[in-house]
């Protein structure tokens, strides 16, 4: 199972005509590899991301995943796609503040879930285990540190089994120390799950933890 990204292109229209933001990116990453992606701001890195999520969509070029075009799909069978194959973990957590943690972590399985709920349970239990927040099951997040709300968002993103694991920035709003831990905690996820991971990151430090990496330059990725 692979990424596959060839010749994408992204331009946006100003007052002052287009503007290319992606000029040609082509990348191939297969199941259990995993690759941060620095470059300054305004650079696009995260537009990268969201293309790639299928959040947006390029103005020319593909992307494949499972040997299969996201984009040619219809929007019910896109926003299905999304969410079976694609999680992800946001700079800022996007956690229900009504929500217990494992409410939050279940939110995605509300959409086609199992015959079996129990099964989903089951599995965010374990996730919250793995993630050191067994003893939080209850709690909501204000009651959280930023890092463990950062580890819910993390198990969320892994509750649907995806097969393609996006971060923008999961540890820009943390501290050195925090932001270490949970960057450490989605590498060891990832090859637990041996899953794709694309992490768009400022951090030098976490950037410098992956087995890949590149930078995006003047809308290309090198």
């Amino acid at each position: 199972m692979s990424l596959v990204v060839e010749n994408l292109t992204k331009d946006f229209a100003t007052r002052s005509g287009s503007l290319s933001v992606l000029r040609g990116i082509s990348l191939t990453l297969r199941r259990g590899e995993a690759l941060a992606v620095t470059g300054p701001s305004g650079s696009g890195k995260s537009t990268l991301l969201h293309i790639l999520g299928t959040l947006d969509r390029p103005t020319s070029g593909t992307v494949r995943l499972e040997d299969k075009d996201p984009f040619a799909l219809t929007e019910p069978e896109l926003a299905d796609f999304r969410l079976r194959r694609i999680g992800f973990v946001f700079q800022d957590h996007h956690l229900l503040p009504q929500c217990t943690v494992l409410e939050n972590v279940l939110i995605p399985t509300l959409v086609h879930p199992m015959a079996d709920a129990k099964e989903y349970v089951d599995w965010a239990r374990e996730l919250l285990d793995r993630v050191g927040l067994a003893a939080r099951l209850d709690h909501r997040p204000a009651e959280l540190s930023g890092g463990e709300r950062q580890r819910v968002a993390i198990a969320r993103a892994l509750i649907r089994q995806p097969i393609l694991l996006l971060a923008d920035e999961p540890t820009g709003n943390l501290d050195r120390k925090t932001g270490k831990a949970v960057g450490e905690l989605l590498l060891d996820l990832h090859r637990q799950r041996q899953t794709i991971l694309v992490a768009v990151t400022h951090s030098t430090e976490l950037a410098g933890t992956f087995p890949k990496r590149m930078e995006v330059n003047d809308g290309l990725l090198e």
